[in-house]
């Protein structure tokens, strides 16, 4: 098997070429004048490829539809660690697509693998060769492993919401810890608390965990809501560090700690790899 790829995902593609001892492939890419993009598989492949790319812009959806057509003579695996649109995946209003349905409908190959997907019920939507379903892979005990390396005192896991749980649960059973999830408890008519189901923080470590960290507002409420009840320390881990805008700036200033995350969207916070966790769950060549 050949490993190639994306633009978006090259750190990750190299450690699962390592991870699973197979070549990684050479893959060229760039923008015309014009906006289009181009791209080329440099080494030849061998009829058995896995593309890794994850799909974190429109553009990315381009370069990842232009690899899948590159690969396509072959058995073709593809990994999306982070698949974009993912979110939009109902229709609220009159005339709107189902955009998660649209993307994943694009998507030609025998197998594919999407880490922590928004809603699983997005596999359904992918249409594959030999009526293969896609499958979802968590990163739990990626996540689990790392946290308990981490020498904490007394940790405890914190689900920002009731969406989270059983990630949080995941994690937690991994790394052997407690948790408890952060709910919305009214003290007047016109003020809201926002605390701890049932455990106490104070002089403990706790760490924010969710599959998510796009602008940072509910994580940042959360770090001051914990720091004003006594943690001794703040942290967040997520899956998909997507960390737009000005995120960082805001968990920061709200008193984290650390921020930690996987490498299926390549940032600075990437101090977990989900390369492991692919060379588990794809299948053996057929």
């Amino acid at each position: 098997m050949k490993i190639v790829g994306g633009p978006a995902s090259q750190l990750l593609a190299a450690r699962v070429a390592k991870n699973m001892e197979c070549e990684l492939a050479l893959v060229e890419f760039k923008e015309f004048p014009d906006g289009e993009l181009y791209l080329r598989i440099v080494d030849e492949l061998d009829g058995d490829t896995l593309v890794i790319q994850s799909t974190t812009t429109n553009d990315q959806i381009i370069y990842l539809l232009q690899l899948i057509d590159a690969a396509s003579d072959g058995f073709l695996r593809v990994v999306i660690p982070y698949f974009g649109y993912a979110r939009q995946d109902k229709r609220f209003k009159l005339g709107e697509p189902i955009s998660a349905r649209a993307i994943a409908r694009t998507i030609e190959a025998d197998e594919v693998y999407v880490i922590n997907i928004h809603d699983q019920h997005t596999l359904e939507h992918f249409q594959l060769r030999g009526g293969n379903p896609a499958m979802n892979l968590s990163a739990a005990q990626t996540i689990g492993s790392h946290l308990k390396q981490m020498n904490f005192v007394s940790p405890l896991l914190i689900s920002p919401d009731e969406g989270a749980i059983q990630l949080v649960h995941d994690v937690a059973q991994a790394m052997q810890s407690e948790f408890d999830v952060l709910v919305k408890k009214r003290v007047s008519p016109e003020q809201v608390q926002i605390q701890p189901k049932t455990v106490d923080v104070d002089e403990r470590d706790v760490v924010i965990v969710d599959d998510m960290i796009s602008t940072g507002g509910t994580m940042a409420e959360a770090i001051k809501l914990l720091r004003g009840q006594g943690a001794r320390q703040v942290h967040v881990a997520c899956i998909h560090p997507v960390l737009s805008l000005n995120a960082r700036l805001r968990l920061y200033h709200a008193g984290v700690d650390s921020i930690l995350a996987t490498d299926t969207i390549e940032r600075a916070e990437s101090c977990m790899s989900v390369a492991p966790l692919i060379k588990q769950g794809v299948k053996a060549p057929p």
